[in-house]
């Protein structure tokens, strides 16, 4: 290894420079409630990229948006996944999301179609209850923050 990359390894940075993603989720509090983690510590050097989305709603590539909000999600993650291919990432590159729904539903579901999504990844992740949306007919959206 060479003294850069241990320089830079010290600093948090990983080798050669490029960033280098961890949970943070600190044994003196309590655990996440669910399978994400409580942060991700980001760090990198000048070639880090970053993606961050805008509310990304339930519209399917065919202008529909499914009735019930597991389909719901099954879209918006779908979505997701093609912004992140966009941009040459993938769902392990996610390091924050946050996800808004209306009120009255399970959110285990959601919280599923998250997992699947993110292959079991633990990003650090937020859910909103809010009273609406932008359109009646969107039950959530979700924005995601990702680097690479």
């Amino acid at each position: 290894m060479s003294i850069k990359d241990k320089v830079l390894g010290r600093l948090g940075f990983g080798q050669g420079g490029r960033y280098t993603s961890r949970a943070i989720n600190p044994s003196s509090i309590s655990a996440p409630a669910a399978n994400y983690a409580h942060a991700r510590y980001v760090a990198g050097g000048p070639a880090t990229q970053w993606l961050h989305t805008s509310g990304v709603v339930p519209i399917a590539p065919d202008g529909s948006v499914p009735a019930g909000i597991v389909a719901q999600a099954q879209v918006v993650w779908s979505n997701i996944a093609a912004m992140l291919d966009e941009a040459n990432m993938d769902a392990t590159n996610v390091v924050s999301v946050t996800t808004y729904v209306t009120p009255g539903h399970d959110l285990g579901p959601i919280m599923a179609v998250r997992d699947k999504a993110l292959n079991n990844h633990h990003a650090a992740s937020t859910l909103v209850v809010v009273p609406e949306l932008a359109r009646p007919e969107w039950l959530m959206e979700i924005a995601i923050i990702a680097a690479r």
